[in-house]
Order: C-alpha cells, then sequence, then structure tokens
C-alpha cells in the first residue's frame, strides 16, 4: 500500500484501496472455511448409498401381504355387491355351471332377467396372481349363500393361502 498526500482525494483512493484489499483477503479465507472437504462429501455419498441399498432391499417387503389383503377386499366387498344386484335382477344367484361370468354376460334362458353387466371387465375375474376366482352355489363353506375364493399366490384349491368368503375357523 501507498500513500501520496498531493489531495484529499488521493487519501479516500488509498483507503478505499485498503479497505477492498483487506475485504477480498478476508473473504477468501471465509469462503476457504465455509466449504465441504472431499473427505465430508464421500462421507456423505457413502451414507446415502447406504440408505438407498437398505431401502432397495427392504422394497419387495414393503408392499408384503398387499395381494392378500386386496383380494379379501374384492371377494367379501366387491364381488358380494355384484352377486347381490345379479340376484335381485334375476332371482337367485348364478348357479356353479354360469359361474361368474353370468355377472358379464347374460345366462342361457335368464336374458329377459338379466339388466346389465355387473362388474367392469373381463379381468375382474381374474385374482392378483392371474388365476380366475373359484365359485360355487350353493356353497358348501356358507350352505345357504355362495362359495367365493382365490387360491392365492400358490394356485392350489384348499391350501391355508387361499382366500374366501368365509370364515377362516370354519
Amino acid at each position: 500500500m501507498f500513500t501520496v498526500a498531493i489531495g484529499p482525494k488521493l487519501v479516500s483512493l488509498t483507503v478505499q484501496l485498503s479497505f477492498t484489499m483487506l475485504y477480498q483477503k478476508r473473504s477468501r479465507q471465509t469462503k476457504a472455511r465455509r466449504a465441504f472437504t472431499l473427505v465430508e462429501i464421500l462421507i456423505v455419498i457413502a451414507l446415502i448409498a447406504a440408505v438407498m441399498g437398505v431401502a432397495v432391499y427392504n422394497y419387495g417387503n414393503l408392499f408384503e401381504g398387499g395381494q392378500e389383503k386386496t383380494e379379501a377386499l374384492k371377494v367379501k366387498k366387491t364381488f358380494p355387491t355384484a352377486l347381490m344386484g345379479y340376484r335381485m335382477d334375476v332371482g337367485s344367484y348364478p348357479s356353479t355351471e354360469e359361474g361368474l361370468t353370468a355377472l358379464l354376460l347374460a345366462p342361457e334362458g335368464k336374458e329377459d332377467r338379466w339388466k346389465r353387466p355387473y362388474l367392469n371387465s373381463a379381468e375382474e375375474l381374474k385374482d392378483s396372481w392371474g388365476k380366475p376366482y373359484q365359485y360355487r352355489f350353493p356353497g358348501s363353506k356358507n350352505p345357504s349363500g355362495y362359495d367365493l375364493w382365490s387360491l392365492g399366490p400358490d394356485g392350489q384349491d384348499g391350501t391355508a393361502d387361499d382366500v374366501g368368503n368365509w370364515e377362516s375357523g370354519k
């Protein structure tokens, strides 16, 4: 820093230059202190990767049991509504031979009483695993009504994973 005492303007310029240089020096030091080191950045990346790894690993377990719950809702809520509408219009539930397709297409001999499709599409006749729902009327587990069930994930009838419209204790 140099000082020339020729006039008040130069003295002011000198003071201003000194202040600017001092501010820039402090500003660089402050910026250096505020920045993250490479090690800190790598630690954060490693922690994010670990959390993402755990999340991806557990993603499969996130919806575990979801399909069974969906099937229970369909069997105990959706189909009863459609079957009750059919029963009110036609006079009885579809027979075992007519099956659940009677909810989409009028069974032979009942066209005059059958008023509408009671389900939206044929896809609704398949469970979450792509297998057709099983239907029996009159039911063996519900003698005064019908039996409706999904074969469950294993696709085998009569196993513990079947989802039906009857109480599990029966």
